[in-house]
């Protein structure tokens, strides 16, 4: 089963994503459930299931694509976890190196990515991205995969020339991170380790490899992430790129207003997404 969040008619939703549309689950299950991340921390995905079967109400030109979890409580997010990656940067740190994201440096499929004003280094990422569906503590890698909710497509823009010797301040300007286009339950996905991930720049393939080559694998850092905070339903662990990154192209290659960007992971998705220049003022909502 796949399920995405969107927006239809000014309303936020989320539904079970057909070959020609969606099925609107918040108009069958907005009762009890408001949005996906309430879904999961319900366990009741077999509520969802049930409604499977029936015929898409609104077709994807209707709908404007969220973030798979749109407000996540937390977001986790590994870097140098492929063999060619840690090759491009000399890395030779046996532990995971992590770095958070804030929920609202998310933005979701066919959504504009916002290049930072004061970056001449925006970089792409292709990753895998991990929901968790069951919270816990001191979890333990023999049983981590029955935490997870399903797998997404991540694309985590990276302000090179921001992040320094730490990664926070390239890693969460607004709207450069790309979740989606939903997830994929993970039922569907027996072992997170035999996917193609690839990205591709313009039409360009810039990344290619399989999930095979994550260092560590998805178990262990459930693991130790639940070492020292308690994962809950709509975490989110976005699990490291592949080599290829454009920071260490000869010569390099960084996005730019006007280009596309795509991440396409097998059996999951193909997320795509159009760069373009952060506005110079952003007016913040009143609440």
């Amino acid at each position: 089963m796949k399920l995405a969040s969107f927006v239809h008619q000014g309303c936020r939703s989320y539904g079970i994503v057909k070959a020609d549309g969606v099925i609107d689950l918040r108009r069958r299950l907005g009762d009890r459930y408001g949005d996906l991340k309430a879904l999961l921390a319900a366990d009741a995905l077999h509520e969802a299931q049930q409604f499977s079967g029936e015929t898409a109400d609104m077709d994807f030109a209707a709908l404007n694509f969220l973030p798979v979890i749109d407000n996540p409580g937390k977001i986790l997010c590994v870097g140098m976890n492929y063999a060619d990656k840690r090759k491009e940067f000399g890395e030779h740190n046996p532990a995971p190196t992590l770095f958070v994201r804030f929920a609202d440096s998310q933005t979701g499929h066919n959504a504009p990515v916002l290049k930072p004003r004061h970056s001449s280094e925006f970089d792409y990422e292709g990753e895998l991205a991990v929901i968790i569906g069951k919270g816990g503590e001191n979890i333990a890698r023999e049983v981590a995969l029955s935490h997870v909710a399903g797998y997404s497509c991540y694309m985590d823009g990276s302000a090179r020339d921001w992040q320094h010797s730490w990664f926070t301040a390239g890693k969460n300007w607004r709207q450069t991170g790309a979740f989606g286009p939903w997830m994929t339950t993970a039922d569907e996905i027996p072992d997170p380790h035999q996917l193609a991930i690839r990205t591709w720049l313009n039409g360009r393939m810039v990344q290619e490899d399989t999930t095979a080559s994550m260092i560590h694998k998805v178990s262990e850092l459930i693991e130790y992430i639940s070492t020292f905070t308690c994962l809950t339903p709509g975490d989110v662990i976005i699990t490291g790129s592949p080599g290829g990154v454009g920071k260490k192209r000869n010569p390099p290659l960084f996005m730019q207003a006007g280009d596309r960007i795509e991440v396409e992971i097998e059996n999951i998705g193909h997320l795509s997404n159009v760069i373009i220049d952060a506005p110079a003022h952003t007016l913040m909502a009143a609440h």
